[in-house]
């Protein structure tokens, strides 16, 4: 087992993206259980009925776990561009990092919106943040190259035809994301074929794709395509991430 961690994942140089997003979900597990756990008190009204678990004050100041979450980033952001430290030093600064990385998102919607909507139905959009954070996590993971070529593709296709797949790459990538498709494009820049998918597939109604191309007949099928079936899988899909179902 440690020759296969070490050959396929040491000597690739993926160890240190499988230790960010081991760091990074079980934060968030552990962060949404503490969080729920301090609102169950708050509803009960139960000055006991969280135990040790409590939200944290400084000078009469409610410290939210994005700060230390965006604290932590930073620092071993820092660490890694001063000391680039070799294995296993480098898994250690990426569980830092998944773990600061996963306090941050997880309150993704306090910086959207620059106010303490965690529980309303605004405070979602940090659901749909570490949805999107794991699934590039994972695909990062993957190895795959964020440009669509990787060196060794570029090598034997030449420097021209190299440079065209990266600019169709990223054409299709940034198409994705005027379609109001952020989790699509995201994942395309690493999977070419999601990406393209994407791309051509129907925008969503409220995107500026739409809503500057979009005719009155194509607008109805994107609303019937993104309509109340599909908010309701992901509102569901919500739920189970939240842990509230």
């Amino acid at each position: 087992m440690l020759d296969w961690y070490r050959t396929y994942l040491v000597e690739t140089g993926r160890s240190p993206a499988l230790w960010a997003l081991l760091g990074f979900v079980i934060t968030y597990g552990v962060v949404r259980w503490v969080t729920l756990r301090i609102r169950a008190r708050g509803v009960s009204e139960d000055p006991d009925g969280g135990g040790a678990v409590k939200d944290i004050y400084i000078g009469g100041v409610h410290i939210h776990h994005q700060v230390w979450g965006i604290l932590l980033v930073m620092l071993t952001g820092l660490l890694e561009f001063r000391f680039r430290p070799a294995s296993p030093w480098i898994e250690v600064l990426a569980v830092f990092f998944g773990i600061g990385a996963a306090l941050a998102l997880d309150e993704f919607a306090l910086w959207l919106y620059v106010d303490d909507v965690y529980w309303s139905d605004e405070g979602r959009k940090s659901i749909d943040a570490v949805m999107v954070a794991t699934v590039v996590g994972v695909v990062m993971l993957l190895g795959t190259s964020p440009i669509g070529v990787d060196s060794q593709t570029a090598e034997q296709s030449g420097l021209i035809a190299a440079s065209v797949a990266v600019v169709v790459h990223i054409g299709y990538t940034i198409i994705c994301l005027l379609k109001g498709k952020l989790a699509t494009g995201l994942i395309g820049l690493f999977v070419p074929t999601i990406g393209l998918v994407g791309a051509i597939r129907l925008a969503k109604p409220e995107s500026y794709w739409a809503k500057r191309r979009y005719s009155d007949e194509k607008m109805t099928r994107s609303h019937e395509r993104f309509g109340a079936a599909y908010e309701a899988r992901r509102e569901r899909l919500r739920d189970v991430m939240s842990g509230q179902r």
